[in-house]
C-alpha cells in the first residue's frame, strides 16, 4: 500500500551555523585584544608623560635655592687660598706703604740740609766780621792758599771778593779784601806769646798770617792778627 503521506523534508547542513558563530566569536576576541593594546600603550604614554612633567612652583625654588647656596659652602682648601690672597694683599700695602714713607724720608732729607745750611752761612758772615785788610796776591800764592793764610774759609773769602774768580787771580795785580781781627803795632815786650793771650788767638796762627818761621818780632813792626 503506497504511503501517501509527505516526505519528511531533508534537514539542512547544521555544521554551517556554527562555523558562524565561531567566526563572529573570533572577531569578538580580535576586537578585544586591539582594543586592550590599544588601551595599555595610552596607559603608558601617559604615565611616561607624567614621569617627564615640569616640577613645581615649589620644587623649581628650591632647586634655585640650592644653586645659590651651593657656592657659598666652598671647600678648606678654597678657604686657605683666599686667606693667603688676602694676607699677601695685605703684605703689599705695607709694603707700599713703608716705600712712600722712605721716599717722604729722603724728600725731607735735602730740604732738612738746607735748613741746617743757612745757619753755617750765617755763622760764616759772623766769621767774616773783622778789620778789613787788603792783600796783594803774591807769586805762588793761591786763592784758597790765602783764605787759609788768614784763617778764612774759603766761601768767607769768596763772599768778601764775590767779583773775583778763584782761579782768574794774577800776581801783584789782584787785590783781596780780608777780614783780620786787628792789626797789632809791636811795643816794647809784645813777643808773640804775648800777642797771642792778649787777642785771644794761638801763637801759631799770628806766625802763618805774617809768614813767620820764628818766634821773633821787631819794635814798630805790624802783625797781623787773624779771626780766632
Amino acid at each position: 500500500m503506497e504511503d501517501y503521506r509527505n516526505p519528511r523534508p531533508v534537514e539542512e547542513n547544521s555544521n554551517i551555523p556554527m562555523i558562524t558563530l565561531l567566526v563572529l566569536v573570533a572577531l569578538v576576541i580580535a576586537l578585544l585584544y586591539v582594543g586592550w593594546q590599544s588601551m595599555s600603550d595610552e596607559t603608558t604614554k601617559t604615565e611616561v608623560v607624567l614621569s617627564t612633567a615640569p616640577q613645581s612652583d615649589a620644587m623649581k625654588g628650591q632647586d634655585d635655592a640650592d644653586l645659590v647656596t651651593a657656592p657659598s659652602e666652598m671647600p678648606e682648601e678654597d678657604v686657605e687660598n683666599e686667606a693667603k690672597k688676602a694676607s699677601e694683599k695685605a703684605e703689599i700695602k705695607k709694603k707700599e706703604k713703608e716705600e712712600k714713607k722712605v721716599d717722604e724720608k729722603e724728600k725731607e732729607e735735602p730740604k732738612k740740609k738746607e735748613e741746617t745750611a743757612k745757619p753755617e752761612k750765617k755763622a760764616t758772615e759772623v766769621a767774616v766780621k773783622g778789620t778789613s785788610f787788603t792783600h796783594t796776591v803774591q807769586s805762588g800764592e793761591t786763592f784758597y792758599g790765602i783764605a787759609n793764610r788768614y784763617h778764612l774759609s774759603k766761601s768767607a773769602l769768596q763772599t768778601l771778593n764775590p767779583d773775583i774768580s778763584p782761579e782768574g787771580i794774577k800776581v801783584g795785580i789782584t787785590k783781596l779784601n780780608v777780614k783780620v781781627k786787628a792789626i797789632h803795632t809791636v811795643g816794647p815786650g809784645d813777643i808773640l806769646r804775648v800777642v797771642a793771650e792778649k787777642y785771644g788767638v794761638s801763637k801759631q796762627l799770628i806766625m802763618t798770617a805774617n809768614k813767620k818761621t820764628k818766634d821773633l818780632t821787631e819794635r814798630g813792626e805790624k802783625l797781623i792778627i787773624p779771626l780766632p
